[in-house]
């Protein structure tokens, strides 16, 4: 935290003010580092020396600080806030607050023009190249609800940023041969600090192999699946499969450190191991480990970004259909491994889809049911090779309760301007699969991925 001063202005704002900051970090119980009152005249940010010092601290602390909050109670030194983000080497998400005068508060001794020195700061940052983000509303009081809620939604940024640049997923298997769609460039995600660690199906299944029936791990996770659903009636074999490869793909996890994992959904575990291993990825999705199906990464880090924005599971769906005439609405679905918390009411059962091409009996484990009708937001992440970059398209709408007799993870979706959101999906070589979450994070989203990931990203009806 970088509490600034200018001593033109009333020194008394400043001293104020970073007891203030102070006070509203620790009441929403928020971690912070700041320079100490003996090392800076009033503990704040003005000269060359000021930031040198605030900027060695910062430096020491810099595994513990996610993000940098710049509070000006008065104008502020803009050379001084900048100085010391560039001296300190930290390249974390910047949020500027500026305190708002007050009417009857415009004297010499009370004057506080954060006003201006708001725009000064960001100008010099913007020179610096140093990316930042602003309140909604130019000056807000340091002790407002409204500031609370600032630093909330910053505080999800800076989560969203940090975790994507130290992210780890997995990849079992390779993708569908018939997938085009879901290919990505791994060499693109490295660049920007995600990295995907694979491993074939063939290694899942020996593992499993060894694994024995009575094995306490396995006798676990089948108790544990029996109870993630409301379904009575259990395929035993599908069920001690699912449990086995449940036990496999944990400790591959954890061995891993992985964030999540994309998953070779079909056909080489039907036809070589006999069961579909959706029930599997919606346990993890619901446990904060968001797992994808067809192998796609892309996807999956869509689903990891919107999970980490929101601290609630993610899904992944097809966009799928269109909702009778109405424009503005389609059908999301997937066959479906779906995290239950996003469902109205859920069971497990044969896959419906690949049962009719492979028979019943090597396809049970899927998580059907309908999406609770809330607000939601819409994400899909693309490497582009093509360009040599990352980019994004983005919507946020909502799940109706419009008549649907179906089957899978499904609902009606509604999102203003649909059709020209679609034609972008189309035109911009976006896959069929996006991620999902029951939530509205946009902002957050677009601000991590935009301002500080570099990301080009289309944030749909927003403006």
């Amino acid at each position: 935290m970088i509490v600034s001063n200018r001593d033109v202005f009333p020194d008394h704002l400043a001293k104020e003010g970073r007891q203030e900051i102070i006070a509203v970090l620790k009441e929403l119980g928020y971690n912070y580092i700041i320079i100490n009152e003996e090392d800076t005249p009033l503990g704040v940010v003005e000269t060359y020396e000021d930031a040198k010092k605030c900027a060695e601290l910062f430096r020491n602390n810099s595994k513990d600080i996610s993000g940098i909050l710049v509070i000006l109670p008065n104008f502020g030194d803009e050379k001084g806030v900048a100085n010391t983000i560039r001296l300190s080497g930290l390249h974390v998400p910047v949020l500027i607050q500026a305190s708002s005068d007050e009417i009857t508060q415009m004297n010499r001794k009370n004057r506080r023009d954060a006003f201006c020195g708001k725009i000064s700061v960001s100008s010099v940052l913007y020179q610096y190249g140093i990316p930042f983000t602003l309140t909604k509303n130019h000056t807000v009081a340091l002790s407002s609800d409204e500031f609370k809620l600032e630093l909330k939604r910053f505080e999800k940024i800076c989560k969203v940023v940090k975790s994507l640049k130290n992210a780890r997923f997995g990849q079992i298997g390779t993708r569908p041969a018939a997938f085009e769609t879901v290919r990505y460039s791994e060499k693109l995600l490295d660049y920007y600090g995600i990295k995907i660690d694979p491993v074939d199906l063939s290694e899942v299944f020996g593992r499993i192999e060894r694994l024995d029936n009575n094995d306490e791990r396995v006798t676990e996770k089948q108790e544990f699946i029996k109870n993630y659903t409301s379904t009575k009636v259990f395929q035993e074999e599908g069920l001690l499969k699912l449990a086995k490869l449940a036990v496999v793909v944990e400790e591959w996890i954890i061995e891993n450190e992985l964030d999540g994992f994309a998953f070779q959904c079909w056909p080489s575990i039907q036809d070589n191991f006999g069961v579909v291993p959706c029930a599997v990825m919606s346990i993890f999705s619901e446990g904060l480990v968001p797992a994808a199906c067809e192998v796609d990464i892309a996807g999956l880090i869509g689903m990891y970004i919107l999970q980490q924005a929101s601290d609630t599971p993610s899904a992944i769906l097809d966009w799928n259909n269109n909702y009778g005439e109405d424009p503005n609405k389609m059908v999301l679905f997937h066959c479906s491994n779906l995290p239950k918390s996003f469902f109205k009411d859920t069971k497990m059962t044969i896959h419906p889809i690949i049962s009719d091409q492979k028979g019943g009996e090597v396809s049970y484990g899927a998580i059907q049911g309908r999406i609770k009708s809330k607000p939601c937001t819409l994400l899909r992440i693309e490497t582009d090779d093509i360009n040599g970059e990352i980019k994004a398209i983005m919507a946020e709408g909502k799940y109706t309760e419009d008549e649907l007799d179906t089957y899978g993870g499904y609902g009606v979706v509604e999102i203003p301007n649909l059709q020209e959101l679609l034609q972008k999906v189309c035109k911009g070589g976006y896959a069929h699969h996006v991620a999902a979450t029951l939530t509205e994070v946009g902002d957050i989203v677009f601000e991590a991925l935009h301002t500080y990931m570099g990301w080009k990203i289309d944030y749909h009806n927003n403006s």
